[in-house]
């Protein structure tokens, strides 16, 4: 299966709409059910400055999406956070992977980026998983952070660090 990663356009964002209507996806993501296409335009549209906004079609349908956010603060310049979704129909295919793949290459060799963050739900353990295989680390918990489902829970802040960084990290740079 090809999975062809490339800048996500304004006929996106009625596709982008459909993953986050499936159940399974809104209840991972920080929205609400039933955005529609119009809401979902007009959040990238707001953030359409300080950011990268990459599909994923298989076989011509876009079954996920990544948004990178650039911080704009004079000092951290160096940091960009994401948000992602991929349809249930293609978890387990390589979607994410292909993704994350992509957004850490653009971030390390054409953004200048060497933290890339993200917060995720605490019992996502499939995205979890996915950004542990990629090198992000889970550096704190904020308990009681969203509501979903009915119930409070928690969140994870994860990061990656590039690796060219690595070795300030461990005291050797």
């Amino acid at each position: 299966m090809e999975v062809k990663v490339r800048a996500a356009d304004a006929n996106d964002y009625e596709r982008i709409s459909k993953i986050f209507d499936h159940p399974s996806v809104v209840t991972q993501s920080s929205q609400h059910p039933y955005l529609g296409a119009d809401k979902i335009s007009s959040l990238f549209q707001e953030r359409k400055e300080n950011s990268v906004v990459l599909v994923a079609e298989v076989e011509g349908k876009v079954q996920g999406y990544i948004g990178i956010d650039l911080s704009t603060k004079p000092r951290a310049k160096h940091v960009a956070s994401f948000g992602m979704a991929v349809h249930p129909v293609s978890h387990g295919k390589g979607v994410g992977s292909r993704l994350l793949k992509e957004t850490i290459d653009l971030a390390g060799n054409w953004l200048n980026i060497i933290r890339l963050e993200l917060d995720v739900y605490t019992d996502n353990e499939h995205g979890i998983y996915l950004y542990r295989k990629f090198g992000f680390q889970i550096e704190g918990e904020s308990r009681f952070a969203s509501f979903k489902d009915g119930d409070y829970v928690g969140l994870y802040r994860m990061a990656r660090i590039s690796p060219k960084f690595n070795k300030k990290l461990q005291g050797d740079g």
